[in-house]
């Protein structure tokens, strides 16, 4: 049986240091060819799938290092919670529609309500570990952020790191007064509207978290990064306000800095080696829904280097001509939610640019008004989505049946 093939042609494709005019020669699920300006074979070729792009920016599918919009296709209001198959699935099209090709799902291994249940995140884990071997549109990773006053939860996560049932783990603390949530009141808000308890059962609960914090075993944490990163799970920290938690993250041999609270900690990260990641809705927004650092002034100061849905896939596409709005090349633009994040986690040889032998991880994008929408995207060669746009002709509605 042949090997199917694809070729992309009149499209500007973006590689790390240029975009060129030119064409991609799929073969089975593998890039094989990259050429400027027209394609030399024939195709006319039966095993042949010919893809005029258009002139439209062909890149690679964009990687995903940290969201938790499963959480919010499975619990979209408080204590409302829908089936696990149908969020995955429900999911997932938005994601390829958004141009993800790689997506690391957040799931917080904790003691908390809802989506956030211990047993709820092992249900989770399982599922998506069971549906994306059977049928899936993209491809699936697990992100697993181990709250670390959740003390009981410690021997779950070694338990998953031994059987390698995760990709990439972050360590977060969420007691309040220092992290993401300096304001405590924040926190109390946050609880109350993600979850929708009352304040005295919100009261109860950190008062429980405050007085596990002084129990942290670091030697244990220190020691279980390690046996991670020796099974080729990458560790992140979490809300980093201190240069002494980027030490610890360095002691951990961790690799991520995500959502550093302030621009100081972001460049010191940076300066030690550290990867930081920022939200896109970061950057749509202009500013961090916890009143953080923003993300378009780390970006400007190199002090971040992957950008992330965080909670808004959508945001992922458009967060990155925003930035080429602000005056960032495309191609460097680009990097943050490809080669970048594909070097943080070790598997830039697969997939996180154009290169011939990497996995046929494309998307091509179309610039309407300046605004990005994808019209085609390839995981492994193979069409996922596809889209054509026409102009609405409000005539259509003018006659009544």
């Amino acid at each position: 049986m042949k090997m199917k093939k694809t070729c992309i042609y009149n499209a500007n494709i973006v590689l790390p240091n240029q975009v060129i005019k030119g064409y991609i020669l799929i073969e089975g699920s593998r890039i094989a060819e990259v050429g400027e300006s027209g394609f030399a074979g024939d195709y006319n070729q039966p095993d042949m799938a010919v893809v005029d792009a258009g002139g439209c920016y062909v890149m690679p599918g964009m990687i995903d290092i940290h969201s938790d919009a499963i959480e919010k296709e499975m619990q979209p209001r408080p204590n409302t919670l829908f089936p696990i198959h149908m969020a995955f699935y429900e999911l997932e099209k938005k994601l390829a529609v958004s141009g993800i090709t790689t997506m690391y799902h957040s799931l917080c291994l904790s003691d908390e309500w809802g989506v956030r249940d211990k047993d709820m995140v092992l249900r989770v884990i399982s599922s998506i570990d069971r549906f994306r071997k059977t049928r899936s549109m993209i491809n699936h990773r697990i992100h697993l952020r181990y709250e670390l006053t959740f003390l009981d939860g410690l021997r779950i996560l070694e338990s998953m790191i031994r059987e390698k049932r995760i990709d990439l783990m972050s360590y977060m603390d969420h007691t309040p007064g220092q992290g993401q949530f300096k304001d405590v009141e924040a926190l109390k808000d946050f609880r109350s509207q993600s979850y929708g308890r009352k304040e005295k059962e919100i009261n109860a609960f950190l008062d429980k978290t405050m007085e596990r914090r002084a129990m942290i075993d670091w030697s244990r944490l220190v020691d279980l990064a390690k046996f991670a990163r020796d099974k080729g799970i990458r560790l992140a920290s979490h809300d980093d306000d201190t240069k002494e938690k980027i030490n610890t993250l360095l002691a951990c041999e961790g690799v991520i800095s995500e959502f550093p609270v302030n621009l100081d900690i972001a460049v010191y990260a940076r300066a030690k080696g550290i990867h930081v990641c920022v939200g896109a809705p970061n950057i749509i927004r202009g500013k961090s829904h916890s009143d953080n650092m923003r993300a378009i002034d780390a970006i400007a100061n190199n002090a971040a280097d992957i950008v992330c849905s965080d909670y808004l896939p959508g945001a992922m596409l458009p967060a990155l001509f925003y930035l080429t709005g602000e005056g960032i090349k495309l191609t460097e633009a680009v990097k943050l939610v490809t080669l970048n994040p594909a070097e943080a986690l070790g598997i830039e040889c697969q997939v996180g640019t154009i290169d011939v032998g990497k996995y046929a991880d494309l998307i091509i994008v179309d610039l309407h008004e300046d605004y990005p929408l994808v019209r085609q995207t390839l995981v492994s060669g193979s069409t996922v989505f596809q889209s054509d746009f026409h102009k609405f002709n409000n005539e259509r509605f003018d006659q009544i049946c």
